[in-house]
């Protein structure tokens, strides 16, 4: 069989005057560096989350601005009732925030995070809860009212239960333990 004449001459694409290279693979060490890279950097963001965490305590908790009740009668830390909703506020945000953080770091369905970006991102939970915590506590002394601390210290704006800085790293860990579980199937079929 013969093919079909072709009217006119062959166009064909312009070529480059650079010859082309083909991409060259990356080395594991390479790979690996720039995993590493990757997992302090979200390891920062996570850390530093614990600032804006904080500023909300500050505001939306009992006996800080108490944006969220707006009740007077929980304004002031002398009343006891503030005590225990004070410190929700804080465990509702950091569990917030660690069930985004560990969902932001857990990885995809073919390619799950090391054990060492599990260990540094939940370390950094921890930080981001201490840094809510002080960030909260330095608001109140900054913005809020002088409280007189004679009676309880817990009448200044602070926090009475340590048990709930546990919960951001704590949250992350679960997040992470859930998503290797039951991982996403991004849209897609699951095999």
């Amino acid at each position: 069989m013969t093919q079909p004449a072709v009217d006119g001459p062959a166009q064909h694409a312009p070529e480059s005057a650079q010859p082309q290279r083909p991409a060259q693979p990356q080395t594991p060490s390479e790979h690996h560096r720039g995993r590493g890279r990757a997992a302090w950097v979200k390891a920062a963001v996570i850390a530093a989350a614990g600032i804006p965490v904080g500023l909300l305590w500050w505001l939306l908790a009992p006996s800080g601005l108490n944006l969220l009740t707006g009740n007077p009668d929980l304004a002031t830390g002398t009343n006891t009732a503030t005590w225990l909703p004070r410190d929700l506020v804080l465990a509702g945000l950091c569990l917030l925030a660690g069930c985004i953080a560990g969902s932001f770091v857990s990885g995809s369905k073919h390619q799950q995070p090391t054990t060492g970006t599990v260990l540094l991102v939940v370390l950094a939970g921890a930080a981001g809860a201490l840094i809510a915590w002080g960030t909260g506590v330095l608001s109140a002394q900054w913005w809020g009212a002088p409280a007189d601390t004679s009676a309880s210290a817990s009448v200044a704006f602070s926090l009475r239960s340590y048990a709930v800085l546990a919960l951001w790293p704590a949250a992350i860990a679960l997040a992470i333990f859930l998503n290797s579980l039951f991982p996403g199937s991004g849209g897609k079929p699951r095999d």
